[in-house]
């Protein structure tokens, strides 16, 4: 099993391992840049590409014009994204069991009263469409 880079800190590579991220699942590539720069962009790959293949989350970074600080920055950018996948998921599966206990619990009495009067109310709008006993 590959290590994660030197160049990362040892509280960016707990956060990774806590994760569950393994360095090989990661495949990393280093590319041309684009945008505006010149020979400088054109000609060096300063760029880093990473693609975390179980979840298909990507990071790309050209911050810096060197290589290594966008690594640093690329390896950082893609656990952010991740724990923010893992906590997106935690909060649908809570916002789902708060969905589901708002909906079942029990109406406070003034809110059978409101919903009783809105009753009557609809069903004497409704009494007025019936045609006439006279026909």
């Amino acid at each position: 099993m590959p290590p994660f880079p030197d160049i990362l800190d040892e509280a960016l590579r707990q956060r990774l391992c806590a994760l569950g991220v393994r360095p090989e699942d990661v495949e990393e590539r280093f590319v041309r840049g684009t945008g505006a720069g010149g020979q400088k962009i054109n000609k060096t790959s300063s760029t880093v590409w990473l693609r975390h293949g179980p979840t298909g989350v990507e990071a790309r970074c050209q911050d810096e014009r060197s290589q290594v600080w966008n690594r640093v920055q690329a390896w950082s950018d893609l656990c952010a994204k991740l724990w923010n996948r893992k906590n997106a998921a935690a909060a649908a599966v809570q916002h789902e069991k708060q969905l589901n206990r708002r909906r079942t619990r029990q109406k406070s009495y003034g809110q059978k009263v409101k919903m009783i009067e809105s009753k009557k109310h609809r069903a004497k709008i409704k009494s007025t469409r019936q045609r006439p006993d006279d026909w």
